[in-house]
């Protein structure tokens, strides 16, 4: 059984023992609890390994260093100082941060880049341990959990599908928990918190939110941050007064930001996709390492992970994925993908694929999802899969949807999956990636005025002054730090 599997076996099996109360750390109060701390650190250890596996850890040891010695001071001050934390940096260009039941807490190496100081990335720090503190993911109820629907980099997959995306299973279930928006509130006031406890000053928190409430899908916002949690504007204003309240106190002269600190930290961190993960240029997507290429249908968004690659249309209504099968030959990897997903095979054949040994098959599997949300038999979905053999590994791909739907993307399905071939165009297989670059203003002048002086494209200055948190015709004094591209861009 896998970690996602025992995850929501252990989800099951709450619901089915007498509840008990117990008092909680932050509230207080004493309430119904359906798991024990036990039983949380359990959950956190089985779903790390998934974690990890599903984005991979972003090898950085100097910001891992920081975030460690940051989480570790603010767990001693937090309401849960005893759990046994860990924080960890994954490699993934989406602006998230999340943590999971026993002190798990993860930030994208997207979200920071996008922090301009340490005080910002101390009050999302605390805002996550809030979660973990505050017990919000033992509080939801399993119907909350359990139907979410799969959305991941701004990819909407229908839930009818979720039996086919078992990595995005392993990621959806609390990676993208829908908080009640009391419990993202009540986390944002304990980011505040722990943020002042350790010293930082928690405005920049709230200004952080403006940062966030201008990203959008396309720029790889995940929800967590946005459509799932309060407006932003709103948890602007509110964070501010909670910051200006718990400072009542204190000096806030004595309160950290740490900017030119933090930026130097992050001085070259990858930004945007790691191509030799793989990337998407003009609708191809090609893997400089595996040395390999497909093309991607026009307008369909693409998520692309260390074990899986999926891809959906706007409208949510099907999805194709490709990753590797098991088997020492090709019938062997056909009979493994036609258990493993319970396929009904209609049709199956022999295919070459650009000089690429390969079978097709046509099949239809049962749609688990609306029978378990109906309890009657729903009509199945249909797919079609093409298993590939090429330098001794055998992928494979998956096209589905509705059996209603399937005829409107068969051909897309069929065309990305015939374009498979190998890599050998020297430029995509040498793409470097897109690197921030920390540079000193040498004058008093305009944001946009230091793009144009650091020859950065044009189309691209409103993404900058995104990413440093300021306007474009913002004045910069001469001696401030300033992130700009580096490497190939």
């Amino acid at each position: 059984m896998n970690a996602s599997n025992k995850f929501m076996v252990l989800f099951v099996g709450i619901g089915l023992i007498v509840s008990s109360c117990s008092r909680n750390p932050v509230t207080g109060k004493k309430e119904v609890s359906f798991m024990s701390e036990s039983q949380e650190i359990s959950m956190g250890k089985e779903y790390d390994p998934s974690v990890v596996a599903q984005y991979g850890l972003y090898e950085n040891p100097s910001l891992q260093a920081f975030i460690t010695e940051k989480g570790k001071q603010m767990a001693a001050i937090s309401h849960r100082p005893n759990l046994p934390y860990e924080f960890k940096i994954l490699d993934s260009p989406v602006v998230n941060a999340f943590a999971v039941p026993g002190g798990y807490v993860y930030f994208t190496r997207g979200i920071m880049g996008h922090f301009n100081n340490e005080a910002e990335f101390a009050g999302v720090l605390g805002h996550e341990i809030g979660h973990v503190t505050a017990k919000h993911a033992a509080r939801q109820q399993r119907d909350q959990l359990l139907g979410q629907i799969l959305l991941m980099g701004g990819i909407i997959f229908s839930e009818k599908f979720r039996q086919f995306a078992d990595v995005a299973q392993q990621g959806v279930g609390l990676l993208f928990l829908k908080n009640s928006r009391d419990h993202e509130s009540e986390s944002d006031k304990l980011g505040v918190e722990y943020s002042t406890k350790i010293g930082y000053d928690a405005h920049q928190m709230a200004g952080f939110f403006k940062t966030l409430k201008k990203l959008s899908p396309k720029d790889g916002a995940i929800p967590t941050f946005l459509s799932t949690h309060p407006d932003p504007e709103d948890r602007y204003n509110k964070t501010n007064q909670m910051a200006t309240d718990v400072q009542k106190t204190l000096d806030p002269a004595t309160l950290k930001v740490n900017r030119n600190n933090y930026l130097k930290m992050i001085d070259g961190i990858i930004y945007g996709e790691d191509p030799k993960q793989g990337y998407v240029e003009n609708s191809v997507f090609y893997h400089p390492e595996l040395k390999f290429q497909f093309n991607v249908p026009a307008s369909w968004q693409l998520l692309n992970t260390p074990s899986q690659i999926q891809m959906a249309p706007s409208d949510g209504k099907a999805m194709m994925m490709m990753s590797l099968a098991a088997g020492n030959n090709l019938q062997e990897a056909k009979t493994q993908v036609i258990n493993e997903n319970k396929l009904n095979v209609l049709e199956s054949s022999n295919v070459n694929v650009n000089g690429l040994n390969a079978i097709a098959l046509l099949s239809e599997v049962a749609n688990q999802e609306a029978q378990q949300q109906t309890g009657q038999v729903a009509d199945p979905l249909k797919v079609l899969t093409y298993i590939i053999e090429y330098n001794n590994m055998y992928y494979k791909f998956h096209g589905l949807s509705a059996k209603a739907d399937f005829n409107n993307y068969f051909s897309q399905f069929q065309t990305t999956m015939k374009s498979f071939k190998t890599l050998t165009d020297q430029s995509k297989i040498n793409k470097k990636p897109t690197t921030l670059k920390i540079i000193e203003a040498n004058q008093n002048t305009t944001l946009q005025q230091i793009f144009t002086n650091q020859n950065m494209p044009s189309a691209r200055h409103s993404e900058l002054a995104l990413l440093n948190g300021l306007e474009l015709n913002a004045m910069v004094e001469k001696g401030t730090l300033v992130k700009v591209f580096g490497g190939q861009y």
